[in-house]
């Protein structure tokens, strides 16, 4: 009987803690998306190499596309 309780108390942190990790990955892609994009409008203002305008805007669309499938991972956690 202890065995079962301790066995399922097992799986649900572990369950709790993967979830943590997939939303705190999702959450430091999020920011590296948001400055990502902050350089990129920074770039775009100071009308720089379209090369350069490019590679950080390419930046930031990878660090969203991570963020959402983070969070994405999170919800399907079982």
């Amino acid at each position: 009987m202890l065995l079962v309780v301790a066995t399922g108390l097992g799986q649900a942190l572990w369950r709790a803690t993967r979830q943590l990790f997939h939303e705190l990955t999702g959450a430091l892609f999020a920011l590296l998306a948001g400055m990502g994009t902050a350089s990129t409008w920074r770039l775009w203002q100071a009308e720089a190499e379209s090369w350069r305008i490019g590679v950080a805007a390419g930046f930031a669309a990878t660090m969203a596309a991570f963020a959402v499938l983070s969070f994405l991972r999170a919800r399907r956690v079982r």
